[in-house]
């Protein structure tokens, strides 16, 4: 399997979660069933149906974390030498050239991204627009409403 690159902070939120699963989904989860068998016949049991799929659920994802953690390529975007070029990790702040809108977007690795929180994925068509590029380089990307363009006003690594 190949490397999965994570940044640093990405890495410590997905550790986060596993011990979060382990420590209090799982006793949850454990209860639960025992609640349910203690109401008698199983056959007929919606909650212990409900509680077994959660089990599954939460043993799943342990399980795909642990996989990722293990295979993964942890890059701390601050400890970077790459001068003033957008690569992975970095935190860029762009303007829409048509609306005149400013966002700022981490470029982080498949598993940690997340539009919520401002993170994209280095594979997103922004971020491949952006990698190997410099502050005010204009790029475009190909958007489903078209093609966008943005200029890049700072590049940070944090």
């Amino acid at each position: 399997m190949s490397a999965i690159p994570l940044t640093a902070q990405g890495a410590e939120r997905l550790k986060a979660e596993i011990h979060r699963l382990k420590t209090v989904e799982r006793p949850d989860v454990i209860n639960a069933i025992a609640e349910a068998r203690a109401q008698g016949d199983l056959s007929e049991n919606a909650e212990y149906d409900a509680a077994r799929e959660r089990q599954a659920f939460v043993e799943g994802r342990i399980r795909e974390l642990e996989g990722t953690i293990s295979n993964a390529q942890i890059i701390d975007p601050a400890a970077l030498d790459v001068g003033d070029r957008v690569v992975f990790g970095a935190t860029v702040t762009l303007e829409d050239l048509d609306s005149g809108n400013q966002v700022i977007y981490q470029i982080v690795g498949d598993v940690e991204s997340d539009i919520r929180e401002n993170r994209i994925s280095v594979s997103s068509p922004v971020a491949r627009a952006l990698i190997g590029k410099s502050e005010g380089d204009v790029v475009e990307v190909q958007a489903p409403a078209g093609v966008r363009e943005y200029e890049i006003l700072s590049i940070e690594y944090r």
